[in-house]
Formats: structure tokens, C-alpha cells, sequence
């Protein structure tokens, strides 16, 4: 692979080809997925919804994803990120348009909870760009991949309703909404044509079982398997909040059968996870094979604190700003919209962050800062002028995007065979901690909910000076039994 400095304005280089093209990808995926979110006002007055209704449909739009991202890591290792990608963006157009088309609440809910799916396309690119880029730029494309392309849901915020008023009238957001169905298609397509899992000449290296993680040892083994419990604790939360005495989507009869179905799905997965590993470890994994799986358990505690409080913050800071500064709507809107813009240097920052100064200490210092960032916003109050509080929030969002980054410089230098079935479970955490954070702030008040976040992430800090900084090289098997060294350090 080149050895010459990353230029992304470079597309003459086959990775940085490779690298916009993965990260448009992503964008689209979010544009599809957070399509309804400003177009929540004409959907409001289009179906008359109560205020739980309308809050039913921002959680059910997040719920599938925690699963989803697990589900697509392992269909990325086993069948590669190509195909993956390009097929979720073409089917992703059916809820899509289903919603669009939508005549009642409960069609509106059911096609809303099944483009979640489509949430977890970023754990596609994460696969695919380990593949094209060498550990000394992996961290700085992966950002660019993931801050980039989480400005699909900015974008979608900028420009969908100027599209729903040029169709105007009470269609003008089903329009709007089925454009981006359009979009993602043309660009399932266009994908499948340009993109290729590997460079010229490279293996693709698949796991023997992709229905579950190889682990290395029977204590990561049970270690994997109670990683697996808060996943399915998050899904329970949602549908407790969504049931009866809370948003009152559904009675007691269905909230008792969707437990059922949780906790069954919680059973099948944990019986894979030991059906794929038991032979194994009784068989012994080769030394070139191990890898130590609190390395991904301290990935998702660092994403879940990160990611997480991204997007929990980003659902409240709105009414925050209103309630404190007694601000309009659409001011307090413009001013938080800065907590999801930094986004577009943040990811990156902290990528290039980890490739130059080490995964371990960029991120101990970045959760450093993210604690600090929210302690200070824990301060925040009616009395501050309002560009200092701003400030403080600009200033909070940047080392939160920036240990994303810095999470997704690492996960891809594991163990290569599983980084889709790795980053599917980091993701997913992620997830699982907007959905807790969400939960704490119904129970406490926003100044204390953003100590919670910083307490949280001082026991991610202690949990993160157990990670090893990968050295060396990781050995993968290719198809032809040899083993290959890839670098990582």
C-alpha cells in the first residue's frame, strides 16, 4: 500500500476514491433515517398527534438499531461490505416510501421502528475502509468517514423542508420524505457498481462462524456473553417507556409479548455465542489467533459515554435552550444544531489524534475533556450570557465527536476477520446509551443529567487504562490456509 501522505482532494488515489465514496454512503443513509425529524411539525398537524405520540415515533426510530447494528456487523463479515451496503441503501427505500405513503398513526410507527434499520449502515464503512487504509491513516479516515457522514441528518434538517414547501400543500413532507427514498436507491446502485471490499490483489479474510464473535479464552467467553445483556436491557427499556403509564403506544397484552420476544431473542443469541465458541476453546485457538476481548468490552463502554450522550444530547439541547433562555423554537434550534455540525472536524480530529499520538492516550484525554465539557454545561444557567453558553457547548460537542473517533481509530485494529461483527456490538452500545441517558433525564433535571454523563465517563476513563495499545502485526488465516500479517501499529 502507498506510503505517500493521505490527501483527501487526492482522487487519483484509489483509497481516497474509495474513502469518499463510503463516506457519501453513510451521509445518505442518514438522510433516509432522519428524514421525518424536520418534517415532524407538517407530520404533526397532517395526523393530529399528541405530544407521547410524537415522542413514540423518535423512539421507535432509534429502537431497531441496537439489534440492527449487531445483525449487519456479522452479514459484513461473511458476505463483505460491498454488497452489504449497496443492498441495505436499495431496501431501505421500501419503509421509506411506506412511510411516505402512510395513512394512519400506526402505520407511521411501524414503518418508522423499520427504518431503523438503515441506522446501521455505519458499522458497513467501518469494515470497509480497515481494508483500504494502512493503521498510521486509519484513524483519520475512519473520522472523516463517520463525521462526514453523520451530517446526513444536518443535512436533511437544511434542506427537507425547503423541498416540502417547493411541493407545498399537506403532501409537500411526503414528497419531501420519498425524494430521500429515490436518493437511496440511485445510490444503492452506484455503490454496488464503483465500490470493492479490497484493493487489487488483497484477501478479504471472513470468520469460520459469522452468527456470533470468536473469542479467545472461556473467560471472554462469559465476559462476551454478560456484553451481550445490556443490549437487550436497552431494548426492554424502550418498550417499558413506549407501554402502558408511559407513552401508551400499546397495552399490557402486547408490551407483555414484545418482553417475550426480547428476552427469547436474548436466549437464542447467547446459545449461538456458546455454540459458536465452546468446540472451539475446547479444541485451543492457536496463539496467532487470540486476541483479548476487553479490548471491544472498553470500546463500548467508551462509545456508549460518547456516542451515547451525542445523541441524547442532541434530542434534548433544543428545549434546553428554550426552557433557560427563554428562546423561539427556531433560535434554540439553529444554536444546538452546533453540538451535531462539529461532527464534520470533531470525528476526524480525533482519528488523526489517535494515529499521531496513540489510540490508548487520545482517548484518555479526550474522555478527559468530554468529562470536563460536561461538568461545565452542568453549570449553565439563565444568568450565563448566552455566546458563553454556546461556547461551552461547542466546546463539549468537539471532545465528544472526537472520542467517537477515536473509538472507530481502534476497532478496526483487533482483530480484521470480525471488525464488522466488533464494530457492530461497539455501535450498538452506542445506541443502548442514548437510550439510558434518555431514560435518566425523565428522572432528573438537565444539570444533573449532564453529571450523570460525566461521572459515567470518568469510570469509562479508569476502564480505559486497561486497554492495550495494539503493536505490531494481527495474524489472519486467508482462504487458502496461509497465514498473512497485517499491520497495526
Amino acid at each position: 500500500m502507498s506510503t505517500q501522505k493521505l490527501n483527501l482532494l487526492n482522487l487519483s488515489v484509489p483509497r481516497v476514491r474509495l474513502l469518499h465514496l463510503s463516506w457519501m454512503a453513510f451521509f445518505v443513509s442518514f438522510v433516509v433515517w432522519f428524514s421525518h425529524a424536520p418534517l415532524m411539525g407538517d407530520i404533526r398537524e397532517v395526523f393530529d398527534l399528541t405530544s407521547d405520540q410524537v415522542k413514540a415515533l423518535l423512539i421507535l426510530n432509534v429502537a431497531l438499531t441496537i439489534p440492527a447494528r449487531v445483525v449487519i456487523g456479522s452479514l459484513v463479515d461473511r458476505y463483505g461490505p460491498r454488497l452489504v451496503f449497496g443492498m441495505l441503501l436499495i431496501v431501505a427505500a421500501i419503509p421509506c416510501w411506506a412511510f411516505a405513503l402512510a395513512n394512519t398513526y400506526e402505520q407511521l410507527a411501524v414503518t418508522r421502528l423499520l427504518l431503523g434499520f438503515v441506522g446501521a449502515g455505519f458499522v458497513v464503512g467501518i469494515r470497509l475502509i480497515s481494508e483500504w487504509f494502512p493503521a498510521r491513516e486509519v484513524g483519520l479516515a475512519e473520522g472523516v468517514y463517520g463525521g462526514w457522514g453523520n451530517f446526513g441528518s444536518a443535512a436533511a434538517a437544511l434542506t427537507l423542508p425547503t423541498l416540502a414547501m417547493l411541493f407545498g400543500g399537506d403532501n409537500g413532507w411526503r414528497w419531501a420524505v420519498a425524494c430521500t427514498g429515490l436518493l437511496s436507491v440511485t445510490y444503492g446502485l452506484i455503490f454496488l457498481w464503483r465500490a470493492r471490499n479490497t484493493p487489487a490483489g488483497a484477501s478479504y479474510f471472513k470468520p469460520k462462524k459469522a452468527s456470533a464473535l470468536e473469542v479467545s479464552s472461556k473467560r471472554d467467553l462469559y465476559f462476551y456473553m454478560a456484553m451481550c445483556v445490556p443490549l437487550y436491557a436497552a431494548l426492554l427499556v424502550i418498550v417499558w417507556r413506549l407501554g402502558p403509564g408511559q407513552l401508551g403506544l400499546y397495552g399490557v397484552t402486547p408490551q407483555l409479548a414484545l418482553i417475550a420476544v426480547i428476552l427469547s431473542l436474548a436466549i437464542v443469541q447467547l446459545h449461538q455465542v456458546w455454540r459458536v465458541n465452546y468446540q472451539r476453546l475446547r479444541e485451543g485457538v492457536p496463539e496467532h489467533d487470540r486476541y483479548a476481548f476487553k479490548q471491544v468490552a472498553i470500546l463500548n463502554l467508551a462509545y456508549l459515554v460518547t456516542f451515547g450522550s451525542e445523541l441524547a444530547v442532541v434530542s434534548m439541547l433544543p428545549l434546553f435552550f428554550i426552557d433557560t433562555f427563554n428562546l423561539a423554537a427556531v433560535t434554540a434550534g439553529i444554536l444546538a444544531s452546533g453540538f451535531a455540525f462539529m461532527n464534520l472536524v470533531a470525528r476526524p480530529g480525533g482519528g488523526w489524534l489517535s494515529d499521531r499520538f496513540g489510540r490508548k492516550r487520545s482517548l484518555s484525554i479526550l474522555l478527559c475533556g468530554l468529562m470536563l465539557g460536561y461538568g461545565l454545561m452542568s453549570l449553565i444557567g439563565s444568568s450565563w450570557p448566552l455566546v458563553f453558553a454556546v461556547m461551552a457547548t461547542m466546546c463539549c460537542s468537539f471532545f465528544v465527536q472526537a472520542g467517537e473517533g477515536a473509538v472507530f481509530a481502534t476497532v478496526p485494529l483487533i482483530k480484521r476477520r470480525l471488525t464488522g461483527q466488533i464494530s457492530g456490538m461497539v455501535g450498538a452500545y452506542g445506541n443502548a446509551g442514548a437510550v439510558s441517558f434518555l431514560t435518566v433525564l425523565t428522572f432528573v433535571d438537565p444539570s444533573s443529567f449532564f453529571l450523570v454523563i460525566a461521572a459515567f465517563a470518568a469510570v469509562t476513563l479508569a476502564a480505559v487504562q486497561w486497554l492495550e495499545e495494539p503493536r505490531g502485526h494481527i495474524a489472519e488465516v486467508d482462504e487458502n490456509g496461509q497465514v498473512q500479517l497485517i499491520e497495526v501499529s
